[in-house]
C-alpha cells in the first residue's frame, strides 16, 4: 500500500508540474547580451592617466586617459622649426633680380644716346652693335637667374609640403594619445592600469551600452512564418524559481541560415536538431545582466 501511494504522490505531482510548464511555456529560449566594444590603445607609451573603473558609466566622446606624448611633440617642434628655416632661406626673387634690371634698363638708355649720335655722326656702329650685344647678354642673365630662383623657390615649397604632412601625421599620433570613450556605456572589464606601457592594438577596457539589451534566442523553422522583423514580442526575464519579469521587446534580426541547436538552449519543439538564431531588443530598467536567460512568447 505503501508502494502504491508513493506512486499516486509521483504521478500527481508530474502532472502538475507538466501542465505548469506548458501553461508558462515560451516560444523560444536563449540569453540576454549587449553590444559590447573593446577599445584599445592607438599609440604607444606610457599611460599616464586612466581614471575609469569598472561599472563606471561613460559618455560617448569623453576622455577615458592619456598616454604620454613628449617625444611626439617635441618631434612636431622640430618640423615647425625646420619649415621656419625653409621660409628664412626662400630666395626675395624681385631683390635678386632688381640689379640686372637696373643694368638693362642703363643700357638701353646708352643704347638711345649712341643712337642720337650715331644720327650726327658722333659715334659709329661698333658702338651701337656693342651696347646691342650686353643689352642680349643681360637679357639672358636675368631669364637664367629668374630660372634659378624659381627652381630654389618650387624645391623649398616642395620640402616645406613634406615637411608639413609630417606635422598633421604627428598631429594626428599626439591627438590619438586621447583615450575617447566611443560610446555611452558601462565599463564591463578594465584591462590595463595607470602607470603601464602601451601599445597600438592593445586592449583597455570593454564597454557596452546597457540601456538596451538583445535577447538571443533560438526558433525552429516550423516558427519562422509566425515572426518577422520589427514584430513586437513579450520578452521574459529568468531571475530565478518562479520569479519571471515581463518586458515589451521588438525583433530586430533574425538569422538566414540555420545552425545546430545549442546544448543551453531549448525550443519549444526538442526534435528539432536545427534553428533560427532571433535578436530581440528590448529596453533595460537596470535589472538584465548579460548572460542571464530568458525567451519570449510571440504576441500575434
Amino acid at each position: 500500500m505503501k508502494t502504491i501511494s508513493f506512486l499516486i504522490v509521483a504521478v500527481s505531482s508530474f502532472v502538475m508540474i507538466s501542465c505548469g510548464k506548458t501553461k508558462d511555456s515560451l516560444d523560444a529560449n536563449g540569453t540576454f547580451e549587449a553590444t559590447e566594444i573593446i577599445v584599445s590603445s592607438e599609440a604607444a607609451g606610457k599611460l599616464l592617466r586612466f581614471e575609469i573603473e569598472e561599472g563606471q558609466v561613460i559618455e560617448a566622446g569623453s576622455e577615458a586617459g592619456y598616454i604620454d606624448s613628449l617625444q611626439l611633440s617635441l618631434r612636431k617642434l622640430q618640423l615647425l622649426a625646420s619649415m621656419k628655416a625653409l621660409e628664412i632661406r626662400r630666395p626675395d626673387t624681385r631683390k635678386q633680380i632688381a640689379a640686372i634690371e637696373q643694368q638693362i634698363a642703363t643700357a638701353k638708355t646708352e643704347k638711345i644716346r649712341v643712337g642720337n649720335l650715331l644720327k650726327a655722326n658722333a659715334a659709329n656702329q661698333k658702338q651701337l652693335d656693342d651696347i646691342n650685344a650686353q643689352i642680349a647678354v643681360l637679357e639672358k642673365q636675368l631669364e637664367a637667374q629668374k630660372s634659378t630662383l624659381s627652381i630654389t623657390d618650387r624645391g623649398i615649397g616642395g620640402d616645406n609640403e613634406a615637411l608639413g604632412f609630417q606635422v598633421e601625421q604627428l598631429k594626428d599620433q599626439i591627438s590619438k594619445c586621447k583615450i575617447i570613450n566611443p560610446v555611452k556605456g558601462t565599463v564591463l572589464v578594465k584591462y590595463a592600469e595607470a602607470g603601464e606601457v602601451s601599445v597600438p592594438g592593445k586592449a583597455l577596457y570593454k564597454v557596452a551600452d546597457l540601456d538596451q539589451m538583445i535577447l538571443r534566442a533560438y526558433v525552429t523553422s516550423a516558427q519562422l512564418s509566425k515572426i518577422k522583423v520589427g514584430q513586437a514580442v513579450k520578452v521574459f526575464a529568468d531571475f530565478g524559481i518562479e520569479n519571471k519579469r515581463e518586458y515589451p521587446g521588438t525583433i530586430s534580426w533574425i538569422s538566414a541560415r540555420s545552425e545546430f541547436t545549442p546544448k543551453t538552449i531549448q525550443t519549444q519543439d526538442e526534435r528539432a536538431n536545427l534553428v533560427y538564431a532571433v535578436k530581440v531588443r528590448i529596453a533595460n530598467d537596470g535589472n538584465l545582466k548579460i548572460g542571464m536567460y530568458g525567451g519570449f512568447k510571440i504576441t500575434n
